[in-house]
């Protein structure tokens, strides 16, 4: 491992920390040590990380801001590769907007709306990365990712790189191709938008924001929503209906504001998170005979 880091110094890939923890890179606030952890300062240094971690054969994990994400109490083994401000950069050809993975989705959609573009308004309160976004078609208010985006620009585990059209993301509910079949790292989208009236664009924006703040509890630490909705019913009502807002085990707690929100009160684990997680799931199947999958990407050491 001090060969491999020698090397990223070398090359100047940007910030490397070994045991870094890795509570200080979700908004759960949740999360044991990644043995390497790397913030590359540019797409360039992205593609040399994946290909010195291949050389020395060291396992890799992408993260962005740490939304929808809960990691194990023991880390993550390997490298984990955060795409932060060295991916944050953002380009404006007419309509089309061509931005880093690493870019926080509220500024993006605050920035564009600013400029009297449109259709990034039911972004306004997604608390992410566009990498993030792209990978697991992240929506909202009727709409999501997969309406606006026409390409991606995808780093695969083998080290390729390709850009894939919207049809080859193979968007559906909350996933894309980058999940079920072919991993990878989204580290630059472009998304088609269209110009609309500013006053309006913001006013949307801020009616979302409002929505958004009523009634999901982002006072507290949280992943965002945990489990997906089994369309046509909706997680959250189902858990709200079995009584459980408020029920906690450990420092985890089912959101007193909306059921498909577990908060951490202060002093959580990812074990308190997973057995609430369970006890929800075996709920709802005892009485609605219904399955309910996690939305809330689950990785790490077990």
């Amino acid at each position: 491992m001090n060969e491999l880091i020698d090397k990223l110094d070398e090359l100047n890939i940007g910030k490397i920390k070994e045991q870094e923890p890795l509570a200080n890179h979700t908004t759960m606030k949740i999360g044991g040590p990644a043995d390497l952890f790397i913030e590359p300062s540019s797409v360039e240094n992205i593609i040399k990380t994946v290909e010195l971690l291949r050389e020395y054969n060291v396992g890799w994990t992408a993260i962005g801001r740490g939304s929808n994400l809960l990691i194990s109490d023991l880390g993550i083994e390997g490298a984990v590769i955060k795409l932060g401000s060295g991916l944050s950069h953002m380009e404006i050809n007419g309509s089309e907007l061509k931005v880093g993975g690493g870019h926080s989705v509220v500024s993006l959609s605050t920035q564009i709306s600013r400029k009297g573009l449109s259709g990034l308004e039911f972004a306004s309160g997604i608390p992410g990365s566009v990498g993030g976004a792209v990978y697991m078609n992240a929506g909202a208010h009727g709409s999501d990712i997969s309406n606006i985006l026409t390409k991606a620009h995808i780093l695969f585990e083998d080290g390729k790189v390709e850009w894939l059209s919207n049809k080859e993301m193979e968007f559906s509910y909350r996933t894309s191709v980058l999940q079920k079949k072919r991993p990878g790292i989204v580290m630059e989208a472009v998304f088609q938008l269209q110009p609309g009236d500013r006053n309006k664009i913001f006013e949307e924006m801020q009616r979302n924001k409002d929505y958004r703040k009523e009634t999901q509890p982002w006072n507290f630490p949280c992943a965002g929503s945990i489990f997906r909705n089994p369309l046509p019913n909706y997680a959250g009502k189902l858990i709200e209906d079995l009584g459980l807002k408020g029920f906690s085990i450990g420092g985890a707690k089912v959101s007193e504001m909306h059921g498909n929100f577990i908060v951490n009160t202060g002093n959580a684990k990812a074990a308190d998170v997973l057995a609430l997680i369970q006890h929800i799931k075996d709920k709802v199947y005892e009485k609605y005979t219904t399955k309910i999958e996690t939305e809330v990407e689950i990785i790490g050491r077990k």
